[in-house]
Formats: structure tokens, C-alpha cells, sequence
């Protein structure tokens, strides 16, 4: 469900003496006692991913990701109009690398493929409770369609999803909202490492309270076949072209052609 003074004579003397064997060829060179200095390590996850409050950005109509895993890449498409509360919050998370590194924690053969929880436990602390309002379900969850997971509670959603592996539709009739469609790449998606099952105390899968806690770390030792996401990264649809200038007496342009789809980081 995450930042001098000389020393004297005969030391300088000895510091020559070591730069000069330094650079003969042939002469093997040994760390300096000088203090280096080493850049700041980059954060793990994108910090911002720690305030849910500041990512509210409205969704564009449409969008895809693509998500590259451990057994290839797909892409869902997502149409903000079947379920708007749900495009906009997997706009904004997608949008902060939220699910890079994230493994398909819950696979279950014929059911679904799920995932959401961060392969950080700081950032899954700040968003377990960062839920989102039910939207209406206007899509039935059928082989292709992601969703989100939920609760019995009403208004219990946040960051985990699934994709559905097979017609579900009898999901639809419990507030599952599908808000996007594997629209490339379902063939990957049907590869993904199902073999551990359902996460129940008498199963062998993976707990969501271990997960959560615990990380990547956690299922990387205990379910290390359990495939994970790589990247998952914006495509926004290609602007509309620009209207063509007016003819003048001199010469007619030619209307430029539209941009290509533009990757978002």
C-alpha cells in the first residue's frame, strides 16, 4: 500500500614523489588518505510519492502506460470516463514512478494478476489510508480490464489493482470499476508467475500485511519467482496538430503533420 595548510617540507616532498610513481607506466596505483568526495545516493522512490494529499492532478480523457516487467511489456489504456476517481489516481501515481520495482504479489491462475502495494515500506505507511470515493461501475470486469481491489467498506480504495485473467464479471455487482483495458501486450500478461495462489494463512502465497511492511525485500526471499514491474511509465495521446497559417499572396504552407505520442517521466 516510499534522502588546508602545508604541513611542511618534507611532507610535500613525500607527495610529489607518490604522483610522479603514480603516473609511470607499469606502476600500480593505490588509494589516497585524502577525503573524497562522494555525490548523495538518489532516493529510492520519488519523494513526493510521501504526501498522497499533493497528488491530485485531474487525468487526461485517455492515457496509456506501459508497464516493462520481468516477462515483457504491455500497455493498458486508460478512459478516465468510466471511472474518474480511479483514472485520476492511477494518473498521479504512475505519474511518481509509484509502482516501479512493485511485484505482482497476488497471481492467481484463471482469476486475476494483482499488484499496488510499493516495494517500500515508508511509502506504503502514507498510502494505506489515502483512499479514494467509489465511482459508479459504468464496465464489466472481463479478461483485459483492470480494477481496482477494495475492501467490504464503501470508498476503500487506494493504490492496489488487478487485471483481469478470465470474465469476472460477477465482480461487477460489488463496486469493482474497471477504469482500463490491457490494450497491448495481454499474452505478457497472461505469463506472469501464478504458481504461488492465494496469500491465505493456509496457502502459500504472499500476505498483504507482509508485503506491506516488509517490501521487496520480503518477497524477493520468500517468493522469488513472482514476476515485478520494471517500469511503468506515462503515454499521453498525441496533441491535435496546429491549424494550418492562412495562405498569403506569396505562398500557401503546408499543415504540419501532429506530434508523436509523448513518454512522460
Amino acid at each position: 500500500m516510499k534522502k588546508i595548510a602545508s604541513i611542511g617540507f618534507v611532507l610535500a616532498l613525500s607527495v610529489s614523489c607518490a604522483l610522479l610513481l603514480a603516473q609511470t607506466p607499469g606502476t600500480p596505483q593505490h588509494p589516497t588518505h585524502a577525503p573524497a568526495t562522494h555525490a548523495a545516493p538518489a532516493p529510492a522512490f520519488d519523494r513526493a510519492l510521501l504526501t498522497p494529499s499533493l497528488l491530485t492532478r485531474k487525468a487526461p480523457d485517455t492515457y496509456e502506460v506501459k508497464f516493462v516487467t520481468t516477462k515483457g511489456a504491455f500497455v493498458v489504456t486508460v478512459t478516465r470516463a468510466w471511472a474518474p476517481n480511479g483514472a485520476d489516481r492511477f494518473y498521479n501515481l504512475v505519474r511518481h514512478h509509484y509502482y516501479d520495482n512493485a511485484s505482482f504479489f497476488r497471481a492467481i491462475q484463471g482469476f486475476m494478476v494483482q499488484f499496488g502495494l510499493s516495494a517500500y515500506p515508508e511509502v506504503n505507511r502514507v498510502w494505506e489510508d489515502a483512499n479514494i470515493a467509489d465511482d459508479p461501475v459504468k464496465q464489466s470486469n472481463v479478461a483485459g480490464y483492470i480494477t481496482y481491489a477494495q475492501t467490504s467498506a464503501p470508498n476503500s480504495r487506494s493504490t492496489q489493482v488487478f487485471i483481469n485473467l478470465a470474465d469476472n464479471s460477477r465482480l461487477d455487482s460489488e463496486r469493482f470499476a474497471p477504469f482500463g483495458q490491457v490494450t497491448e501486450g495481454m499474452d505478457v500478461v497472461n505469463q506472469l508467475y501464478t504458481g504461488y495462489g492465494e496469500g491465505a494463512p493456509d496457502g502459500n502465497g504472499p500476505t498483504q500485511d507482509a508485503v506491506a511492511s516488509k517490501g521487496r525485500a520480503y518477497l524477493d526471499k520468500n517468493y522469488p519467482k513472482l514476476d515485478s514491474i520494471k517500469t511503468a511509465t506515462l503515454v499521453l495521446p498525441a496533441a491535435a496538430p496546429k491549424p494550418a497559417p492562412k495562405p498569403t499572396a506569396k505562398a500557401t504552407p503546408k499543415p504540419a503533420p501532429p506530434p508523436p505520442g509523448t513518454a512522460v517521466d
